[in-house]
């Protein structure tokens, strides 16, 4: 396991003073392999876990694609907390293809001494196909968070990637927006043989920069980032069908191709979760119809 650090979170290296770093229990580990079986079937092959990490099995419950295994990330230990560090691999083999999701918002408790960290590598094989849609992250007051996501993705292949972030718990209190210590983000995509096709980096500190200037968040409250990685050819229907606009005060989309003719990064604002996500998986029926023909299910109710 790789304990990811940056600049701007070296200030926040001090051992927490309950449990320190890589204690069981605060160092999540998660290893997933999906492949098609003899019958063409696609199958959650290889599993291994840590705490707080669960993943119980694959489900099967998409109507429009029964075939799709469906997994979500669950966790036994609550919010991250100070010093707890999480590693989590997921890899499609070839052909093969999954939906993967969260089975709750990730809350980020208050931080007094140290950072919670998550490193994050999805590697997909020729013509695989993988969505990605966690639930939203939740940021508390003081809260000091690193994500370091590496996507390795063949040409052939298509991947939906998508995070969304809340400006914090917006009705606790007096409201907790934008009350965070730091959340750095960063996302970079390769190819199988270590090209390196492109990098970016969010770097987040209220305490420090306002965030509310036009051309950061302006007025909204919610951020989503998408990457799509695919062939060109499917990445150019896809931007065919998505429509940038803004809405004041409701919610705003823009799209861009990204470097090397590798896909597509969208960006969704909004002032609560609901609707961005549902925006969020409106794009990821796009990619779904243009690929495999079939469109994203509703949502359940409960979710």
């Amino acid at each position: 396991m790789t304990h990811y650090t940056a600049r701007e979170l070296e200030r926040y290296r001090e051992e927490p003073k309950a449990m320190k770093v890589g204690t069981p229990g605060k160092a999540g580990y998660l290893n997933m392999e999906f492949e098609l079986d003899t019958c063409g079937k696609s199958i959650l092959r290889n599993l291994d876990r840590r705490v707080p990490v669960i993943v119980q099995q694959a489900l099967y419950f998409d109507e429009q694609m029964p075939e799709m295994p469906c997994v979500y990330i669950l966790s036994s230990g609550g919010q991250n907390v100070d010093g707890d560090r999480c590693s989590q691999f997921v890899t499609v083999r070839k052909g093969a293809f999954a939906f993967v999701s969260t089975g709750a918002a990730t809350k980020l408790a208050e931080m007094r001494y140290n950072h919670s960290a998550m490193e994050q590598v999805f590697t997909l094989e020729e013509n695989a196909y993988l969505e990605y849609l966690p639930e939203p992250m939740i940021p508390c007051r003081h809260t000091r968070f690193l994500s370091c996501t590496r996507l390795i993705v063949h040409p052939t292949a298509t991947l939906f990637y998508s995070e969304i972030f809340m400006g914090g718990r917006k009705y606790y209190g007096d409201g907790e927006l934008f009350k965070y210590d730091v959340l750095s983000v960063s996302t970079r995509g390769e190819r199988p043989d270590g090209m390196s096709l492109f990098y970016e980096k969010m770097l987040i500190e209220p305490y420090r920069r306002n965030v509310r200037g036009v051309g950061v968040m302006h007025g909204f409250d919610v951020f989503a980032n998408i990457v799509i990685m695919s062939p060109e050819e499917i990445a150019e229907k896809i931007y065919a069908e998505i429509t940038p606009y803004i809405k004041l005060g409701e919610t705003a989309l823009g799209v861009t191709r990204l470097p090397g003719k590798s896909g597509l990064i969208v960006k969704i604002l909004g002032m609560e979760a609901s609707p961005v996500k549902e925006i969020a998986r409106e794009i990821c029926s796009i990619v779904r119809l243009v690929v495999k023909g079939k469109p994203l299910p509703e949502e359940f109710p409960w979710r």
